[in-house]
C-alpha cells in the first residue's frame, strides 16, 4: 500500500521513512508526486496537519500522512509554535530561526528556558475522510544558550535533552527517533493504523 507523506522537508521525510521502515506500506514523499505545498492557514498543529494531508490526497488520489510540528518556548508564551519553520520570516533558514530564538531569549536564565517540541500526525484515507487518525507526540526539554551538535535539523542544536544530557543535534539518529516528538506521534499512528487495517 502506498501512502503519500505530505512534506517537502527532506529532514522530516528521512526521519519518517526510518520510523515507518518496518511497516506494511510504502511511504512516498509528496515531491515524488509533484504535489504543490499546501498553504498552512490553520491556527493549530492539528488543523495544519489535516490541511497538508488533504492537499496530498487531492493531488494524488492516495491516502496521506500530514504532520505539523514545532517548538513551544514557555518564556515566549508558547512561541514560535505553529510558526516555527518561518519564525524569522517566510523563507527563513534553520540558522535564521535559531539566531532569532537565541536573540529573543537573551538574558533569560536556564530555569526559565523550558520548551517542548510538539508533533501532530494525521492519516487520511482519502481527501474527504470524515474520521482522520490524529496522533500527537510531545518532547520536553529546554533551550540552550548556544547551538551544540551537527545532527538533526531545525531547532535540534538548541534543544537540550535532559534524559541524555546533550542537545537533540548530538543524539544518534536512532536514539533521537526513540525519544522525539515525531517518533512518539508516529509510533502511536502506526499502532492505530495496525488496528484499523
Amino acid at each position: 500500500m502506498r501512502i503519500v507523506f505530505a512534506s517537502n522537508n527532506a529532514g522530516k521525510v528521512r526521519e519518517v521513512a526510518e520510523l515507518l521502515g518496518s511497516a506494511a506500506f510504502e511511504l512516498v514523499p509528496q515531491s515524488d508526486c509533484l504535489v504543490p505545498e499546501a498553504e498552512e492557514s490553520g491556527l493549530t498543529f492539528v488543523e495544519n496537519a489535516i490541511i497538508k494531508a488533504r492537499n496530498a490526497c487531492r493531488h494524488t488520489g492516495l491516502p496521506a500522512i500530514g504532520d505539523d510540528s514545532g517548538i513551544e518556548v514557555d518564556a515566549l508564551g508558547g512561541e514560535p509554535g505553529i510558526h516555527s519553520s518561518r519564525f524569522a520570516g517566510e523563507n527563513a533558514s534553520d540558522a535564521d530561526n535559531n539566531t532569532l530564538l537565541l536573540a529573543e531569549l537573551a538574558g533569560v536564565p536556564d530555569e526559565r528556558r523550558t520548551a517542548r517540541f510538539q508533533c501532530v500526525m494525521v492519516y487520511l484515507r482519502h481527501a474527504e475522510d470524515p474520521t482522520p487518525l490524529i496522533c500527537q507526540g510531545t518532547w520536553e526539554g529546554r533551550i540552550l544558550a548556544e547551538p551544540r551538535g551537527s545532527g538533526g535539523f531545525g531547532y535540534d542544536p538548541l534543544f537540550w535533552v535532559p534524559e541524555r544530557d546533550c542537545s537533540a543535534a548530538e543524539l544518534d539518529p536512532a536514539d533521537k527517533n526513540r525519544l522525539s516528538h515525531r517518533g512518539r506521534a508516529l509510533r502511536l499512528l502506526a499502532e492505530r493504523f495496525e488496528t484499523q487495517h
